[in-house]
């Protein structure tokens, strides 16, 4: 299977090459008009509707990722006029120093190392509508105590290769002039979305979720309204085999971006949907999640706010779903070089109160971005109640800082605590007798920039609770009060 898909690699890459030599002629004229670039300078100058969100750790990535460059901006003279074509290419270790991780079905030290490598091809303009995007991943783990898993380990894997028909001015302009375009893609797709807890490729992960199906959307970030569908089914990471698409599984959704009073609130009403066929290995699902995010900035103030609330209804097997989450962000930003900003965030989602009735009442976390919740990754979007308060400052221009307090809480103290000793069944205890406090924690993160490499250095400590320590009687018959996770990440971006 390896050598099958490295011929594809090959054949994509000989492809790539014999439309460069037959796309020469046309660049030459592109590069003498000057077209396109006059064309690209005056949108970027147009004012936008668009405002990011100031919450923590909730902006998606982008599209395309934030490592590629135009070729025409890397800085290469040889390549100054090839406006046509995206490219990109990144590198990534990180060491990460792990006591008693809550993750793992045992009480020990584990001093992994990950590495990932990513590589980015998108042409685009040169054969509009029509475009293609390829994007490579090599993710590896080495010196881990415990066995891989397809959390950390994806071996040579194309995680997006689409086609798409872009049609720039299909939508006409909005009221600042920007185009309304719209966009049809199809094959393998990664992408995330709103503040990226129900749908997100784990920029923090070594490994990447990807899609197979189709996307469609109207409008784009810089207009006052923007809508975003897709019918997908999830690809199952294979550590050494080339990935599949889950057949029995289809995932579903629509977004709304509703940007016209964007000077103060954007809000973002959505749906998604997961169907799951039922076989001798999983039970039928149907879940459907009707939601809606807000986020802004109070006028005349350095007040900042997110609110999302969703709802959950369908059915698991025999047992009826009904689930239900909130979040909520205050921030303020002080009048500082510094730009300190300091937030307090309070997010919920439900657990399954009573384990004998017929209804199931756990919050279904779809593909969601997990480290939002816990800087050492043991919390998800589901069954939880956390508090946080969050201070981020950035004392010289390529340096930022932030660090914060959590507290967490099952929601359900008859629930289960998912990541707990790696899922055992003993991360739950119907009866509730072992509590509902997981513990607190306490984190800090140092990121630095120079020129194309990216450092980050990081230490969480992670006091356990009741919750915590019973299970792990239980099920290890010994406990610990507490965990320490640290990591230092180098990345390096060979076009930025």
């Amino acid at each position: 299977m390896r050598f099958y898909w490295q011929m594809i690699v090959f054949i994509l890459v000989h492809l790539l090459s014999n439309a460069l030599v037959q796309a020469e002629k046309g660049i030459q004229q592109l590069a003498a008009s000057q077209t396109v670039r006059s064309t690209v300078k005056e949108i970027v100058q147009l004012p936008t509707y668009f405002q990011r969100a100031r919450s923590y750790a909730t902006h998606p990535e982008s599209d395309p990722p934030r490592y590629v460059r135009n070729l025409s901006k890397t800085g290469i003279d040889a390549f100054k006029d090839i406006i046509w074509l995206d490219v990109g290419l990144d590198y990534r270790m990180r060491y990460e120093y792990r006591n008693n991780d809550l993750r793992r079905p045992a009480l020990t030290t584990d001093n992994p190392f990950l590495l990932r490598t990513r590589m980015y091809l998108g042409i685009k303009e040169i054969l509009d509508p029509f475009r293609l995007v390829a994007e490579f991943e090599d993710a590896r783990r080495y010196n881990g105590k415990f066995s891989l898993d397809n959390r950390d380990a994806n071996e040579f894997e194309l995680i997006q290769t689409f086609g798409e028909l872009y049609f720039k001015d299909a939508l006409g302009h909005d009221d600042l002039g920007n185009h309304h375009p719209l966009r049809i893609r199809a094959g393998r797709m990664a992408w995330e979305v709103l503040d990226r807890r129900l749908l997100g490729n784990n920029q923090w992960r070594n490994t990447t979720n990807s899609f197979e199906g189709f996307r469609l959307n109207l409008g784009q970030e810089n207009n006052d309204w923007e809508i975003d569908l897709w019918g997908v089914q999830p690809v199952t990471r294979l550590i050494k085999q080339f990935d599949e698409r889950n057949k029995d599984q289809w995932f579903y959704g629509g977004i709304i971006n509703w940007r016209k009073w964007s000077n103060i609130i954007t809000l973002q009403p959505y749906y998604m949907g997961l169907i799951q066929d039922g076989n001798a290995d999983q039970i039928e699902r149907k879940v459907h999640s009707p939601a809606m995010r807000g986020y802004g900035k109070l006028p005349n103030t350095e007040v900042d706010f997110d609110f999302g609330i969703i709802y959950q209804f369908g059915h698991e097997g025999l047992q009826k779903k009904s689930a239900w989450a909130y979040l909520a962000e205050i921030g303020y930003t002080l009048k500082h070089e510094w730009k300190p900003r300091i937030s307090v965030f309070y997010g919920y989602a439900s657990g399954d109160r009573n384990p004998d009735d017929n209804v199931n009442n756990r919050f279904e976390r779809f593909f969601g971005f997990a480290r939002p919740w816990s800087a050492d990754d043991y919390m998800i979007f589901e069954n939880i109640q956390a508090p946080k308060v969050k201070l981020e400052f950035e004392p010289f221009k390529d340096l930022s800082i932030d660090g914060g307090y959590g507290w967490f809480w099952l929601a359900s103290d008859s629930d289960r605590f998912n990541n707990l000793l790696g899922g055992a069944s003993a991360n739950r205890d119907k009866s509730g007798s072992s509590g509902n406090f997981l513990g607190h924690a306490f984190d800090i993160r140092a990121r630095y920039k120079l020129h194309r490499v990216e450092t980050s250095l990081g230490y969480s400590h992670f006091s356990n609770g009741e919750f915590v320590r019973t299970r792990q009687q239980a099920a290890l018959g010994q406990n610990t009060d507490s965990t320490h996770f640290f990591y230092f990440e180098i990345v390096i971006n060979a076009f930025n």
